[in-house]
């Protein structure tokens, strides 16, 4: 089958390989759409820990094409998504109910082949159903809306709440969506791309605001901006530098700051302590998708979650390693790879 293998940090290419046969409780899986995240693009450069040689690709969706002899709720023919995050459920994190934080976690497309190929295998308890008239495209989605879902989660946000949104891709405008089904009364969301300020208008920020066009703190928290004195919960969602720092004083004081956005290991921020003590402000980090994988599937079956519009375009995977190996296109929300484009 071909595969699209990150063979060294900076070194990434289609190549043809063997196709993984299913163990007892695995189930074989035929991608129909993976979709490529902004972690693919670190682990290309070295910024995010990985293990290659590997199969790149953990936002995943396809067809179970066999089953071992073990597994009892998949069958052959079910249309399944993928939690990319297995945990051993022996450690003491897993124990505590911590998963996400499992000290012998191994990603697949990050740790273990992932699908940016023809084919993948997972345990069967990393799958999950989808509708059989579901588009394979929103099925790719799971994964990202399940992060975040656990960054909402730790946010929780009320009915009526302030909240900012710092990043307008995909993790920025799936989580307006998910701050508007939360109750939000006011979501603003901070991004330079006018194009991704239209959208995230189009899919319930009531506000946005252009952070190159002056002080984002000053228009969203200043004394004459959106919201004077801060916002009840901001959602880092870009994992740039910038926005960091932003983040803690856009919220106001007993407020809460959630980091969504993966930043490049070993970048360092401006922070003041006493400014964190002072306002006893809440921040946390939000590591992946803790039982909220099952939960993302059903939004996204139900229809309550926009995926067309998040859709950029569509690759083979032959273009799959340019695409990675390259910064996001002016724009770009999110690239599809489908095995079977032509």
């Amino acid at each position: 089958m071909r595969a699209v293998r990150l063979e060294a940090i900076g070194s990434i290419a289609l190549l043809e390989v063997d196709r993984p046969l299913p163990g007892p409780e695995d189930v074989l899986v035929r991608i129909e759409a993976c979709g490529v995240c902004g972690t693919d693009r670190h682990l290309f450069h070295g910024e995010f820990p990985s293990k290659p040689p590997v199969t790149l690709g953990h936002e995943f969706c396809g067809i179970v094409e066999a089953a071992g002899e073990a597994v009892a709720a998949i069958a052959v023919g079910d249309r399944v998504t993928g939690d990319p995050n297995v945990s051993c459920g022996r450690c003491s994190q897993c124990r505590a109910g911590r998963v996400n934080l499992c000290s012998n976690l191994r990603a697949i497309g990050i740790h273990r082949d992932g699908g940016f190929a023809d084919y993948v295998v997972m345990p069967q308890s990393q799958a999950f159903l989808l509708p059989a008239d579901l588009k394979p495209t929103h099925g790719a989605f799971c994964e990202p809306l399940a992060c975040c879902l656990h960054g909402v989660d730790l946010a929780a946000i009320r009915p009526g709440a302030a909240v900012v949104v710092l990043g307008g891709g995909v993790i920025g405008l799936l989580t307006v969506q998910l701050a508007k089904l939360a109750g939000a009364a006011t979501i603003i969301l901070s991004t330079r791309q006018a194009s991704r300020r239209a959208l995230a208008e189009e899919l319930g920020a009531t506000a946005t605001v252009d952070p190159s066009a002056g002080d984002p703190i000053e228009a969203i928290a200043g004394k004459s901006g959106l919201v004077p004195g801060g916002v009840d919960v901001v959602l880092e969602c870009a994992g740039v530098r910038d926005t960091v720092e932003q983040s803690v004083r856009l919220a106001r004081a007993g407020g809460t700051v959630i980091i969504v956005g993966v930043v490049p290991q070993g970048m360092k921020v401006a922070v003041e302590p006493f400014d964190l003590l002072f306002r006893e402000l809440k921040v946390l980090g939000s590591f992946l998708n803790p039982f909220t994988h099952g939960r993302a599937a059903q939004l996204i079956a139900s229809g309550a979650i926009e995926i067309d519009k998040l859709i950029s375009k569509e690759v083979s995977l032959e273009e799959a390693p340019q695409v990675i190996s390259n910064p996001a296109a002016p724009g770009e929300v999110k690239v599809l790879v489908v095995p079977g484009r032509g």
